[in-house]
């Protein structure tokens, strides 16, 4: 799955640790999520997708291999 969590994360003006802060979890699952190496959980994606004023689908992408 692609992420833009990135980008939102710096048009929001959240550091890695400031947003892990906000999400309850560590510097390092913001990093893997950021990386592609670990994909958040539904409750933890969607408090994301409020965070930045969006919708899950805008942040994360899933390619055509996700689900073949």
């Amino acid at each position: 799955m692609k992420n833009k969590l990135v980008e939102y994360r710096k048009r929001f003006s959240y550091s890695q640790e400031g947003l892990a802060e906000e999400l309850g979890v560590s510097r390092q699952t913001i990093i893997s999520i950021e990386k592609g190496k670990y994909n958040p959980s539904l409750p933890l994606a969607m408090i994301m997708s409020e965070i930045f004023r969006t919708n899950v689908e805008s942040i994360f992408v899933l390619e055509e291999k996700d689900y073949k």
